[in-house]
């Protein structure tokens, strides 16, 4: 899945650019896959893309402005709440 994330010129900063980020550099299928999943089945992204975002955006680092903008203390939740806003963002339009 990660194959395609290239070095970043920047740190990220907001959750919008991580999600930005995301719909560049996931392939359409892996796009698909998140659209269709339930909210409660996003916890099954933890280990894979989750893990991605931890380390690919830096969320581990302790002066973090994507770990402040998501609102959260731990990267494992920042990472949640990106997907979960990808997640939000795949949705169809009603």
């Amino acid at each position: 899945m990660t194959k395609n994330w290239p070095g970043f010129i920047r740190p990220l900063e907001t959750v919008d650019e991580a999600v930005d980020r995301l719909m560049v550099i996931l392939e359409d299928e892996h796009k698909a896959a998140i659209a269709i999943m339930q909210e409660n089945e996003l916890i099954g992204l933890h280990f894979g893309l989750g893990s991605a975002i931890r380390n690919a955006f830096g969320l581990h680092e302790p002066d973090s402005k994507l770990l402040e903008s998501c609102g959260v203390a731990h990267p494992d939740d920042a990472a949640g709440t990106i997907i979960q806003v990808l997640w939000r963002t795949l949705q169809p339009s009603k």
